[in-house]
């Protein structure tokens, strides 16, 4: 009996152990860890150090997911970066709708300016839709839009790009001419390397970049980060 008893606790604890299968990905999705293994990956709504100051819905894991094609593109400017000791740092890739639903409640709530210091100094929250910062809609929810800078190779340390990621403003413009000529000269060379391998920027985030001829130009998925 004793045995017996053993035997159940073993079964047991290897159950409490076994690791849970992840749902497969829809078809045309990809990890991009299994494409770019050394990619510094810091999705910045799997954490609370973003705009709405707290994880966002979806985000269950720290896994940067795209479409086999983005992912394959990256994985050319990664290199193409590397030849120059530089580095890819991505902090958004594929993103549920759901998250996008979360952003929308949290731009509609006046009352929660938490995060206004840091990420929306001069933008009145109540002008974030009009003025395309918040949307009911992102492409990154197609699977083929990225957020991202350029990191020292030998630090880890971004490069500087003149402004934050995710700052509502127009120092995040293409466009905005007040700075340095490093940090002008740092956003070049993103723009042509993304460009260089089909990545369009959008002009109004200096980090957001699109593949040309994206796979799934009018689906938004809703498939959780996991």
């Amino acid at each position: 009996m004793k045995n017996k008893g053993l035997i159940l606790v073993f079964v047991v604890l290897g159950f409490a152990f076994t690791k849970l299968p992840i749902t497969p990905l829809p078809e045309g999705f990809v990890y991009v860890e299994d494409y770019i293994p050394d990619l510094d990956v810091e999705l910045r709504y799997f954490t609370e150090h973003n705009f709405v100051g707290h994880k966002i819905d979806g985000y269950h894991a720290n896994k940067l997911i795209l479409t086999k094609e983005a992912a394959i593109a990256l994985q050319k400017v990664q290199e193409a970066l590397r030849s120059q000791n530089l580095c890819l740092k991505v902090y958004d890739g594929y993103r549920p709708q759901q998250a996008v639903n979360h952003f929308v409640a949290w731009a509609k709530n006046l009352e929660d300016t938490i995060t206004k210091r840091e990420f929306y100094p001069e933008v009145p929250k109540q002008h974030l839709f009009s003025e395309g910062y918040i949307a009911s809609k992102s492409g990154h929810s197609r699977g083929s839009t990225i957020d991202l800078t350029i990191t020292d190779g030998d630090t880890g340390e971004p490069l500087d790009m003149g402004g934050d990621y995710d700052f509502f403003g127009e120092q995040s413009w293409l466009s905005y001419a007040h700075i340095s000529k490093v940090q002008q000269q740092n956003r070049h060379l993103l723009q042509t390397v993304m460009q260089a391998h089909n990545f369009r920027n959008y002009p109004k985030e200096w980090w957001h970049f699109t593949l040309r001829w994206e796979p799934f130009p009018d689906t938004y998925f809703d498939f959780p980060v996991e």
